[in-house]
């Protein structure tokens, strides 16, 4: 099995939000993106919060619906394209529209730091933020403040909203109690339980929508991706077609993702080292849950039944489920890589050699 890691490897080491830029070149979203971006574009109120799982576009609507209301001359829902403040969103400069990211994901997506920020960082003073930092969120706010540029009012997009602590959410709450006049706030979140009940509370809560599998796969082709790792990358990634696209970007195929249970259960340090650990736990509870599946007689979800190996007991797939999820925890801390990959492929190669329950396919 031969991949590489995708530029986007996303904050819990699953593929981002469609490579979390918009779906196409000329920054048209999947059609499922606009269609919602065209319904929400007069919703009333002054922070929306855009809500589901990770892949399913939350970044992208929510720059679709900046686009649209920043827009000089917007066309039926959407924003035109083409006017100064198009052009102004797509170069990262709109004197309006106000971007809060942890630094890392910012810098993927070229969204440029405040001056004092990038200078510790290029200095080496310290290395860039996984977190919205409290300092962003205090000028975001007096940002807020200010007068807009165009007379179309202000925005301010929060993504994921969820990597804002309790002091970066603080600082934001009572702006959301009290919001001033023109400026509106986009909360887009992949995992919005994180949340502050404060937050969320003072929210319009956005949930986003899923695509039909044939309008994926539809879309993934037209990013480029082969149409039976289209369909088969669809599945891999729970139907989520941003999670989709980028693992076709980071080198999955349908042939070696097949192949990835067998390399789990041999405990292939060689094969798997590049994933990094991050996204060695998703795909380790992805191939649980299909176990845990196969167990009960039940289709898997991620991977074909032919590529399972086959199942230990219950028991032992909920020891794995839990040592897995303690390891999700803690896996973005700042380990020895190469260790952290061998300890799980050592976990695993113990739970699957296990006693084991007959294979009922």
């Amino acid at each position: 099995m031969s991949t590489r890691k995708s530029e986007g490897a996303s904050r819990r080491g699953t593929p981002t939000d469609a490579a979390a830029e918009p779906a196409a070149a000329n920054n048209r979203p999947a059609p499922w993106i606009g269609s919602q971006c065209a319904e929400l574009a007069g919703q009333p109120g002054h922070a929306l919060l855009l809500h589901g799982p990770s892949g399913l576009g939350q970044y992208a609507l929510a720059l679709a619906l900046a686009r649209r209301w920043l827009c000089l001359t917007p066309e039926e829902g959407a924003a035109c394209g083409h006017c100064s403040s198009c052009h102004a969103i797509d170069v990262r400069t709109h004197a309006d529209l106000c971007v809060l990211m942890p630094e890392t994901l910012a810098m993927e997506l070229g969204w440029p730091l405040d001056e004092k920020s990038q200078a510790d960082i290029d200095d080496k003073k310290r290395k860039p933020s996984r977190e919205i930092r409290v300092e962003a969120m205090r000028d975001a706010i007096e940002f807020a403040q200010r007068t807009s540029a165009a007379d179309h009012g202000k925005v301010v997009l929060i993504f994921p909203a969820e990597r804002m602590n309790a002091v970066t959410a603080n600082a934001l709450l009572k702006t959301l109690e009290e919001p001033p006049g023109d400026a509106r706030f986009l909360l887009a979140s992949e995992s919005a339980q994180d949340l502050m009940p404060t937050i969320r509370s003072r929210c319009i809560g956005v949930q986003m929508r899923w695509p039909s599998p044939d309008a994926a796969v539809e879309w993934l082709v037209g990013q480029g991706v082969d149409a039976m790792d289209a369909a088969a990358l669809l599945q891999a990634f729970g139907g989520r077609p941003d999670d989709a696209l980028a693992g076709a970007r980071a080198g999955f195929t349908q042939r070696n993702w097949s192949g990835l249970p067998r390399a789990i259960q041999r405990g292939d340090v060689q094969a798997l080292q590049e994933l990094g650990a991050p996204a060695l736990v998703d795909l380790m509870q992805k191939l649980c849950h299909d176990l845990h599946r196969q167990v009960h007689q039940q289709a898997p979800r991620y991977f074909r039944a032919e590529d399972l190996p086959t199942a230990p007991t219950v028991q032992v797939l909920a020891d794995w489920a839990r040592s897995l999820s303690r390891a999700r925890r803690t896996v973005e801390h700042p380990f020895q890589p190469g260790l952290q990959v061998e300890a799980l492929l050592g976990a695993a190669k113990t739970a699957l050699h296990s006693a084991r329950v007959p294979n009922h396919r």
